[in-house]
């Protein structure tokens, strides 16, 4: 019988499934959230409940596009964390009341680990062993990968994860939520080189972006004093050279790790590897330095089941499953396994 999984995510706002034959995505369904663009960031308890309005439908959905039946699927994996608790329990709920009366292994997943192991859905992949960037909302993490399972977390934001900060910023150039996708638009359009924002210094291979976001929370208050209008007049300007700011911080801490570690093969992952001018810089530092780099297909960029299912995959290869009474975790780190 071929292994079939059927993978859940549901860590934050985005209700995902995905079906995963002999390590292939053969479907990948996800439903987004419109209703916290209202609050600037994601409601918790709303999140919980527009879960259970998707789930089933998006499963259902996922299974006919993947042309099997249930009774193909021989295991099913879901996002244990980190995440939202009240958004865990739901996507861990479905996985264990779908698995219970099918007598069917389950598989719990590192939302942070199933990042990482997006780079395996598709070609190229990354040789091992690789360093891994992995920047979301909710996490900058820089991550040794030695193995499909062999996880070493070099280093991690200290404050704001780097799509924290575009979110953050993005108020402050009042820009609707989630802002970090129309920093990235507005600076396709500006001058990287228009304004200079500083570059925090941090020890070893960890982040910090709550000062740069105080930074321009300060400039933007102090032109704006002088210029009501200066965030109009500006907004691509602003936009371009906060993103480059962001950017550089990210890509110069990678390649350090990289020329210090004897790494050649580098990979970012995570929401904010979706942006244009990360991707760029990521480039052109491989051009430069001779690394081979590696960006997962958008759609496995943002929060998705694909990624779940592609690390369930390898873990019940192993057959590492869990049991019935599994809880979600909230904070997880991304080398425990």
């Amino acid at each position: 019988m071929s292994i079939c999984i059927l993978a859940i995510e549901s860590s934050c706002d985005d209700t995902s499934a995905s079906i995963c034959v002999e390590g292939k995505i053969v479907s990948n369904i996800t439903a987004s959230q419109a209703v916290h663009a209202a609050y600037g960031g994601v409601f918790p308890e709303y999140a919980s409940r527009a879960h259970m309005q998707h789930i089933l439908p998006v499963v259902d959905q996922c299974i006919k596009a993947a042309n099997i039946q249930k009774e193909d699927i021989t295991a099913v994996a879901f996002t244990r964390g980190p995440g939202l608790i009240g958004s865990l329990h739901v996507g861990l709920s479905f996985a264990k009341a779908f698995a219970l009366p099918h007598r069917l292994p389950l598989i719990e997943v590192n939302h942070m680990q199933a990042h990482i192991m997006a780079h395996f859905i598709d070609e190229p992949i990354p040789n091992f062993p690789f360093l891994c960037l992995t920047v979301s909302g909710g996490h900058t993490q820089m991550v040794l990968v030695k193995d499909y399972l062999s996880f070493e977390l070099l280093g991690e934001t200290k404050d704001d994860a780097a799509g924290e900060a575009y979110d953050k910023i993005a108020k402050i150039f009042e820009l609707p939520y989630p802002g970090g996708p129309l920093i990235d638009k507005h600076a396709q359009q500006g001058n990287a080189e228009a304004f200079q924002f500083p570059f925090p210094a941090t020890e070893g291979y960890n982040f910090s972006f709550s000062g740069l976001k105080t930074n321009v929370l300060y400039f933007i208050q102090k032109e704006v004093a002088k210029n009501p209008s200066f965030i109009q007049e500006h907004l691509t300007d602003l936009c371009a050279s906060i993103q480059f700011r962001i950017n550089s911080i990210l890509i110069s801490k990678l390649c350090r790790a990289a020329k210090e570690l004897h790494i050649k093969d580098i990979a970012i992952a995570g929401g904010v590897s979706a942006n244009s001018g990360l991707r760029q810089l990521l480039k052109e530092a491989g051009e430069k330095h001779q690394y081979k780099t590696y960006v997962p297909a958008f759609q496995y960029c943002t929060d998705n089941a694909g990624m779940i299912a592609i690390a369930a995959y390898h873990k019940y290869l192993k057959k590492e499953f869990t049991s019935q009474e599994i809880e979600p975790i909230a904070r997880w780190s991304v080398d425990a396994i």
